[in-house]
């Protein structure tokens, strides 16, 4: 029987309402007792945890993981070792693979990847379409069987209105979400990122917020009409949530997501400014930042408050990563010619504790968007939280440590970070999943 015994660290639990400082004892594989203080047996392992934040098991609902056909962008292997060093017990693999996520060999290939090489828990997600092309759903009964937790032709948005309407209504049947990369094909087409002063400035086509706002309203109509789940994948403007929260309130199934760069960063990270910058001032060589272009891409300031408003007012429910690794050379090129998205994994904590030290939001806020929130998504009760009898998904980190981003000590294969260089405040110490220790810091010594 083995025990381990987090001595004296703020416990967070949002779904159950717990923060305070405390113990808590893991026995075997699952959560034992949290209290003021607990008098360890003499075969239990400590773990000093004194001004420390003992939280669920940080949960990732949008991840890349790359594997098969894009080994050299990301593996199984590396992406859950970086997934475990940021924090994350969970994270649910989208289905842009090659071949692609649309059959039960497809998904089976890569929960077992996962099982023989991975370091934490690997959820699939199926595609919506076969191929992803949005031209024949995929077989979504055989995929739920599979054990898909939605379905998603991420990074090719469902334009077909009555192809979305259809995939609506038959994974109603089957319980699961369609998320949905929210883009009009004809206002995304030959864009590099967002439309506004700092494209007209790069002289780069930009893409507007309608081209989000109009297919988020096309998908809530749908919903409302099939009755479906529907998911808006990494939502980035204040017009997308605004129609995200009147939907709630009219009652239609319809949950968001919100990526750590798009609470954090804005447009002007592309002129390589990342504080204060201006249309008057000179460019330098920092400029035309390829590390900073994503998709939906990063926007305006007015932009970035309203999505942290979203968070704080809860009609945003979950943060995500979107955690999308590349090779070098897919960045070290034009901006245009760049492959759209960052790698998020290993910084996504450290940005996130930017709203908790710089906005004033509140650290329980945040852990819920990390933890009990796509616990609920997923219909995993049993994650997100530290109830009795729970598996032992633990993440352990230290609010205060500032460290300088360096994407070589990266454990992804994707290096492709605007952050590098910059200097974060809060770091994973330990992550433990189901009772073992799949990463820890160098602060501790005894596992």
């Amino acid at each position: 029987m083995t025990f381990v015994l987090f001595k004296g660290g703020r416990i967070i639990s949002p779904i159950e309402k717990i923060d305070r400082v405390g113990d808590l004892l893991v026995k075997d594989s699952q959560i034992s007792v949290i209290d003021k203080h607990i008098v360890p047996s003499e075969e239990t392992l400590i773990i000093d945890a004194a001004g420390m934040v003992i939280s669920p098991g940080f949960i990732d609902i949008h991840c890349h993981l790359r594997e098969p056909g894009f080994e050299y962008k990301e593996t199984v292997a590396s992406g859950t070792k970086a997934a475990a060093k940021g924090g994350f017990t969970t994270v649910c693999a989208m289905p842009n693979t090659n071949p692609a996520m649309d059959s039960r060999a497809m998904v089976d290939f890569v929960v077992r990847k996962a099982e023989e090489e991975g370091s934490i828990r690997v959820l699939p997600i199926g595609c919506v379409t076969k191929g992803s092309l949005g031209k024949q759903l995929s077989e979504m009964g055989e995929l739920a069987q599979a054990g898909v937790i939605g379905f998603s032709d991420d990074g090719h948005p469902v334009a077909d209105s009555n192809m979305m309407r259809q995939a609506l209504r038959y994974s109603s049947s089957l319980g699961l979400p369609i998320i949905n990369h929210c883009e009009v094909p004809e206002l995304f087409k030959g864009g590099s990122m967002n439309e506004g002063w700092v494209s007209n400035r790069l002289g780069i086509k930009g893409i507007p917020n309608s081209a989000e706002e109009i297919m988020v309203a096309r998908d809530i109509a749908l919903a409302e009409l099939t009755g479906g789940r529907y998911h808006v994948a990494h939502i980035s403007t204040p017009g997308a949530l605004e129609l995200v929260k009147q939907a709630k309130a009219k009652g239609i199934n319809v949950t968001c997501e919100v990526t750590p760069h798009h609470l954090t960063l804005s447009e002007e990270v592309i002129l390589g400014y990342h504080h204060n910058g201006s249309p008057f001032e000179p460019l330098t060589i920092r400029a035309y930042e390829t590390q900073a272009k994503v998709n939906p891409p990063l926007r305006t300031r007015f932009d970035v408050d309203g999505v942290v408003e979203g968070l704080k007012s809860g009609v945003i429910d979950i943060i995500a990563t979107d955690h999308a690794p590349h090779n070098h050379i897919e960045k070290l090129c034009t901006f245009e010619d760049a492959a759209f998205g960052i790698s998020v994994l290993e910084t996504a904590l450290g940005s996130l504790m930017s709203l908790v030290h710089v906005n004033g939001l509140a650290l329980p806020l945040i852990l819920r968007g990390l933890t009990s929130a796509p616990a609920t998504f997923i219909d995993r009760p049993e994650l997100g939280n530290l109830k009795k009898g729970t598996p032992a998904d633990i993440t352990m980190f230290d609010p205060n440590q500032e460290w300088e981003v360096d994407s070589s000590e990266f454990l992804s294969r994707g290096k492709n970070t605007p952050l590098q260089g910059q200097t974060l405040k809060g770091r994973v110490v330990a992550t433990m999943v189901g009772g073992k220790m799949k990463y820890s810091s160098g602060r501790i010594k005894n596992i």
